[in-house]
């Protein structure tokens, strides 16, 4: 089980840079994914996003990455050789045709160093090195992060099977309660009667106002409900892929069965149970909206 919440930052440097990546992740229903790169690296925001894609599935993420240069850029002379080509060849044919001598190239060729026509220094470009330094750095701040949210998951996996727990205990004595129904209405009803009607009671009668208060108030079939939910939550708690959504729909059909209980019932310890019961489900409800 993992959470939504959690941090990862990782700093990966060469001869050349230094990246550094910061992740952030909230709580979200979907992903959704706020990148923040130098302008320079956007053409690598699709790899990136592909790559947090393949880490996490829900929450909102925010990336930041910041880029140093170590050092001096490496630095490169470049040469226009077509114009110096076209150069030479011209004095050549002047050399020859007009001068009918051969001119000493050299002092001329050297003049030309100062030409940014002929010669420039540029910097060497090192953005491929960079790029693959980039992503490197991101899939290992995407690990830190997913360590962080599956440490924070284990605690919130913890503190929802001890809720679970207490849920079970509640709903074990619901139904202990509502095996005696039966018993406790027909008591409630003698009663009744008793003040009414005095020893004339038709035991016929009774037994089919009974029988009409358990239906209206029979709550089996809902108590066998939560506990296949029951079962399915306690099943999901030991998985380890996302089950945040999972969850909250379990946890919907069970606070819509314990709804229907303390409707139908009257007794007051199925009532106090009830709302024990609503109670944790609530706490429970506000945990899983922190799970993947």
């Amino acid at each position: 089980m993992k959470s939504m919440t959690g941090f990862g930052k990782k700093s990966i440097a060469n001869e050349e840079y230094q990246v550094t990546v910061e992740i952030k992740a909230v709580n979200h229903r979907f992903l959704d994914i706020q990148l923040k790169l130098p302008r320079e690296y956007n053409h690598l925001e699709m790899e990136i996003r592909r790559l947090l894609k393949e880490h996490f599935s829900r929450g909102r993420l925010e990336c930041f990455v910041t880029i140093q240069t170590l050092g001096e850029k490496k630095k490169e002379l470049q040469v226009n050789w077509g114009l110096m080509d076209s150069l030479v060849e011209q004095l050549t044919e002047a050399s020859e045709k007009r001068y009918h001598s051969k001119l000493d190239l050299s002092p001329i060729l050297s003049g030309l160093i100062k030409q940014e026509s002929f010669f420039e220094v540029v910097e060497n470009d090192e953005e491929t090195t960079c790029d693959v330094l980039l992503l490197e750095t991101i899939g290992a701040a995407c690990v830190e992060l997913r360590v962080s949210r599956e440490v924070e998951g284990a605690g919130i996996q913890n503190v929802l099977s001890g809720y679970l727990l207490d849920f079970m205990g509640y709903l074990k004595q619901v139904k202990s309660h509502a095996s005696a129904s039966e018993q406790f209405y027909r008591e409630r009803l003698e009663g009744k009667v008793l003040e009414i009607l005095g020893d004339a009671i038709d035991e016929s009668r009774l037994l089919t106002e009974v029988v009409l208060l358990l239906e209206r108030g029979d709550i089996n079939e809902e108590l066998d409900r939560l506990v296949i939910h029951s079962n399915k939550m306690k099943g999901l708690l030991a998985v380890s892929h996302s089950v945040g959504r999972e969850l909250d729909f379990v946890i919907q059909e069970m606070n819509r069965e314990v709804n229907t209980i303390g409707s139908k019932s009257t007794q007051i310890e199925i009532k106090e149970s009830v709302v024990q019961m609503k109670t944790i489900l609530e706490k429970i409800r506000e945990q899983v909206q922190n799970i993947e």
